[in-house]
């Protein structure tokens, strides 16, 4: 029996219409990138998109990435926060 190509639905990937959808791995990223985005981030908790465009070049990583390391980062520092 032919077997039907993976699905692709809302940016999902499944398998024969249903399953978990599948995930990129997780980022890992290096000392130096981790130091230039701590860096930043004492500086201002927000990027805007030239700024994000440019620390994204200059450490190797997509803007995406960047994004999300900023949102995460947000969350946790006003986790901390709140517990004093």
């Amino acid at each position: 029996e032919h077997e039907k190509p993976p699905a692709i639905a809302n940016g999902e990937l499944r398998i024969n219409g249903k399953g978990k959808k599948l995930r990129k791995p997780r980022t890992i990223y290096s000392s130096l990138q981790l130091q230039a985005l701590n860096q930043r981030f004492q500086q201002t908790q927000y990027l805007a998109l030239p700024e994000r465009a440019e620390l994204a070049a200059q450490l190797g990583l997509t803007q995406t990435q960047v994004k999300i390391w900023f949102q995460n980062k947000r969350s946790k520092y006003k986790k901390i926060m709140k517990q004093g």
